[in-house]
């Protein structure tokens, strides 16, 4: 019963043995003809023996049992050959050992050599067009109906989409046209299917469908660099043609076992916002982190967490995650836990505002590299709450600074906002003296040969942060509307969490090694800003309703401290470019650090007891471009004068 029990492997090991044995005879029947008789009584069963035993090998030792026949591919039939041709090396000296090669033809060795790569490969090709072709008969008889999509984009993704719905698992889908605004491709086929037009012929397109009785249900997006402004057309031309619209994953986003059939997701909002992503210098940001003991403050936050996941797969000696709600450091240190096991970390339940905790924390961690992402930085709660903002901003970082420069740690970076540029709320202007604090101190730790480094980061929104514009329209929109934007014009600036993590790093990989960029501030490339009002019409339309119809955008007047137009730098900062794409290091006035330790005290002591006039008034000065209007709600009172 033993003899039966085969694996798939061993059969397939079996089965190319057989051929490579009757390979032999066939070559010689086809190389001599009528004499092929008396070569059979010479030499037929010596070489047969011989070179099946040369094949078996060769066969195994190429590990040719690995493929599965039902994908059989052009990667196979190459192993296949390399297999045949080191048979035939082999085989070729120990025949001339034992017989000196006196009665083979010479060609019969090429002829063999055909007929092994022919017989072994041709096996499997076969295999697979018969599954293919048995598994679209018994489609047929089952009448099977598959969703017809429209294809947008005739790449190597359209080409592997296409294929892949020939497949079993994958017959959900059947694509019946694309489109490409790469015009040498229309009027071409892939796989049979026409490249019909672009984008600018979307309607004609599906027109033209409708009429083949092969109207699609679907667009299904199969290029990975389509950027933000094509994006939002194609939303709205699907949208007014009554189709949803989704895109194939990206390969990075793949996860094995998780999806059944050919996944697609929905086009989310940073599809609409993209821009091509950033050439980065991994080897750098490898470099900066590799082997070394990193410390991240705001561990919990959305930048925060963020960095956290892309720093420990860059491989740290020990992370040390710091943050000051529970349940958000339980959070992320869960979910480093899971994802990196292996990686020495620790928690610290901490406020950046508590000086000798913070001191504590550094003794015990002793960190190499800081990350300072621990802020508040909702504009109208900082607005109604100053005095917090101040000592949470700005008294938070110096004593993040204070202890980085004690402890000699090599670099601490700073993550800002593109609301410290021309502030009009109190939240900008504390993040503007969080900049100058650490301003100061990098070009004393420049000047000092092994002092530490301050790497200041500034960038503007992150989609889908907490308390940001989507998640909160998002809500709006599950509810029915009305959509709230403050302002018919107001912009902003938006990035993703993973690329402006991405960026912060490399940007501090940079400034820590670059004593010429000491003093400056980094700021990231935003792309241009987008209209509010235009990404609440993007995200109902994602959400298959209408913005002028079924859900209302209502317009509720701008918030205390908000501006119309954010900036990613002030009008007297000198811009530079630096080596890297996506980051310019700016160069605002520089404070000396003697007269900023003053100021901070003074900050600091009328924050703790509460004179909020005092503090306002403190603000203006040390930020001379500071415009503020005070709302008169919370803490805005001056308890001082109030009593």
């Amino acid at each position: 019963m033993h003899l039966f029990n085969f694996s798939k492997a061993r059969i397939a090991f079996l089965h190319d043995v057989f051929m490579a044995a009757i390979s032999f005879p066939l070559a010689l029947y086809i190389r001599v003809g009528d004499s092929f008789f008396w070569y059979a009584d010479r030499i037929l069963l010596l070489g047969t023996a011989l070179f099946t035993a040369v094949a078996a090998l060769c066969f195994w030792y190429m590990r040719l049992y690995r493929g599965v026949w039902h994908y059989a591919s052009l990667n196979d039939v190459m192993q296949i050959t390399k297999a045949a041709t080191i048979a035939i090396l082999i085989f070729m000296p120990l025949m001339f050992v034992v017989t000196r090669l006196d009665d083979i033809p010479r060609s019969m060795l090429v002829i063999e050599w055909l007929l092994l790569i022919s017989l072994v490969g041709g096996s499997r090709i076969a295999y697979r067009i018969a599954k293919d072709k048995r598994f679209d008969t018994m489609l047929r008889k089952e009448n099977y109906r598959r969703i017809p999509v429209l294809l947008f984009g005739a790449g190597d993704a359209a080409e592997q989409f296409i294929r892949a719905t020939t497949l079993p698992e994958n017959a959900t889908h059947q694509v019946v046209g694309l489109i490409d605004d790469h015009g040498t491709r229309i009027g071409r086929k892939i796989h049979g299917v026409d490249v019909m037009g672009g984008l600018a012929d979307f309607e004609d397109v599906v027109h033209t469908l409708q009429k083949r009785d092969a109207a699609p249900q679907r667009v299904i997006v199969a290029t990975p660099d389509l950027d933000g402004k094509q994006m939002r057309e194609l939303l709205s031309r699907a949208q007014a043609m009554g189709l949803p619209l989704s895109r194939i994953p990206r390969m990075t986003d793949l996860r094995s076992g998780v999806e059944d059939g050919i996944p697609t997701r929905p086009i989310a909002v940073e599809d609409l916002l993209g821009r091509p992503q950033k050439v980065l210098d991994r080897d750098a940001m490898r470099s900066l982190i590799e082997g070394r003991r990193v410390l991240i403050t705001g561990a919990g936050g959305t930048i925060g967490s963020e960095l956290s996941r892309q720093i420990a797969g860059l491989g740290p000696s020990h992370l040390s995650l710091l943050d000051s709600s529970e349940f958000a450091l339980y959070e992320i240190d869960l979910e480093i836990g899971i994802a990196r096991p292996a990686l020495s970390r620790s928690i610290s339940l901490a406020d950046v505002r508590d000086r000798g905790r913070v001191q504590r924390v550094f003794e015990a961690e002793t960190p190499e590299i800081v990350f300072h992402a621990a802020a508040l930085k909702h504009v109208p709660m900082v607005e109604s709450n100053p005095l917090e903002g101040v000592l949470t901003n700005t008294a938070g970082t110096r004593n993040i600074a204070d202890a980085a420069r004690l402890r000699k740690v090599a670099t601490m970076v700073l993550i800002s906002t593109d609301k410290a540029v021309n502030p009009t709320n109190v939240m900008g202007a504390t993040k503007r003296l969080a900049e100058s604090y650490c301003q100061a101190l990098d070009v004393l730790g420049a000047e000092d040969a092994g002092g530490t480094r301050f790497v200041t980061v500034r960038f503007g929104n992150v989609l889908g942060s907490t308390g940001s514009v989507v998640p909160l329209f998002q809500r709006q929109i599950d509810a029915g509307g009305p959509v709230t934007v403050t302002h018919p014009d107001i912009t902003r600036y938006f990035m993703t969490t993973r690329e402006a993590v991405e960026l912060v790093i490399e940007a501090s990989a940079l400034g820590s090694r670059r004593a010429s960029l000491a003093g400056k501030i980094f700021v990231l490339d935003m792309g241009e800003p987008v209209r509010i009002q235009d990404l609440a019409r993007q995200m109902i339309r994602l959400a298959g309703r209408n913005p002028d119809g079924e859900i209302e955008i209502a317009f509720t007047g701008m918030r205390p401290g908000e501006k119309l137009h954010e900036e990613l730098m002030h009008t007297s900062e000198q811009l530079v470019e630096t080596e890297l794409d996506g980051i310019y290091a700016a160069s605002p006035r520089i404070a000396d650090h003697a007269q900023l330790v003053q100021a901070f005290d003074r900050l600091e002591e009328g924050a703790q007891t509460g004179r909020v006039a005092e503090i306002l008034s403190e603000l203006k000065r040390l930020v001379p471009e500071f415009a503020h209007e005070p709302n008169g709600s919370g803490d805005m009172v001056d308890k001082k004068s109030a009593d």
